[in-house]
């Protein structure tokens, strides 16, 4: 994760599933929030803005992911064993804040999350994508990451653009937009002061897409996508908090270059369209799912969001749209080659 290259905000959080002083604990996972002590110093190479790590519990944490995580912390605020206005992490917590007062969630995060959708715009993860549109020994083209090959690699610049794209948590009101994949980047994230959400959405929206930066996209008829089961669990997440709130949502391997990325029809600067919802460049996937289509594949995905464990693997298929769904164990990503 740390070594990852991501750059944290306010708000963000990690899954670190365990007791984070190696405890029996329910505080196992992390939210991030600027240091309210600690104001933020000019240097010579910029400004360091500093941030607090505030411990939670896997419910909050689910939570701020459905919802967005400022909401969370601002719920953390409002309870005084949970963390006040300091919030202070109390690895002693043994409830989390939905039972200290049930209200929260009903009143405060499910009906954000109805209103808002979800600010997550992507997470690490251990997934992978095949393309079943040519057989696997044709290995003339850049079109297919599968378990078990050796994965190509990404460009600077899409490694430079996902990284961008995992970065953004959209704001309400503001106009979805992918960075493009550009020669330059265009306003990205401004080096001279700390880095914020808005200053990251607001990356020249209307910027075109170079054709010439274009050619080793390939449109795809037919994906298999493959996830582990955290991952897989975050897919009702991704349809119903982001694309049916007109947003997008990228999952970027841990283990690999692999990238997929789900974007809705009110998305710019996306490879994928309605016309061809499949699209790579390189080992990088957009899938552009219909609004339509994203309220059926809920109706058929709702056990994932079951919190009871189920056999792996599991497969979920919409042969008319070309499309197929695996959960998988997690040694089947830890070990590609057996």
């Amino acid at each position: 994760l740390f070594l990852a290259e991501n750059t944290f905000c306010s708000g963000d959080h990690v899954s670190w599933h365990s007791p984070l002083d190696n405890s029996e604990s329910r505080i196992q996972h992390m939210l991030l929030t600027e240091d309210p002590q600690m104001q933020p110093v000019q240097t010579p190479f910029g400004v360091v803005t500093f941030l607090q790590i505030v411990g939670v519990c896997t419910e909050e944490l689910h939570a701020a992911q459905q919802w967005n995580g400022q909401g969370i912390l601002e719920l953390l605020r409002t309870v005084p064993v949970a963390g006040g206005p300091w919030l202070i992490t109390d690895m002693r917590r043994g409830e989390t804040i939905f039972e200290i007062d049930p209200h929260l969630q009903q009143e405060r995060v499910d009906k954000g999350i109805e209103t808002d959708g979800s600010n997550l715009s992507g997470v690490s993860a251990k997934c992978a994508w095949d393309d079943l549109s040519r057989p696997p020994e044709d290995d003339e083209d850049s079109r297919s990451i599968c378990i078990g090959t050796q994965p190509r690699r990404l460009s600077g610049k899409d490694t430079e653009q996902i990284r961008e794209t995992l970065r953004r948590g959209l704001e309400i009101n503001s106009k979805p937009v992918l960075p493009p994949i550009n020669t330059q980047r265009q306003n990205g994230l401004n080096h001279d002061r700390a880095p914020s959400r808005k200053d990251s959405l607001e990356s020249e929206s209307s910027a075109a897409i170079i054709p010439h930066e274009l050619i080793r996209t390939r449109q795809l008829e037919s994906v298999h996508l493959k996830f582990n089961q955290e991952s897989g669990a975050l897919i009702p997440l991704c349809l119903r908090g982001r694309l049916l709130h007109g947003r997008h949502f990228t999952y970027k391997s841990i283990t690999g270059d692999t990238a997929i990325t789900f974007v809705s029809t009110g998305v710019e600067g996306a490879f994928a369209t309605e016309e061809h919802p499949y699209a790579a460049h390189g080992p990088w996937l957009q899938i552009l799912l219909t609004e339509e289509f994203v309220e059926r594949m809920l109706e058929d995905l709702e056990d994932l969001n079951s919190s009871e464990e189920f056999k792996l693997p599991k497969e979920y298929s919409w042969p008319e749209k070309k499309l197929k769904v695996s959960i998988l164990p997690d040694a089947v990503f830890d070990n590609p080659l057996h």
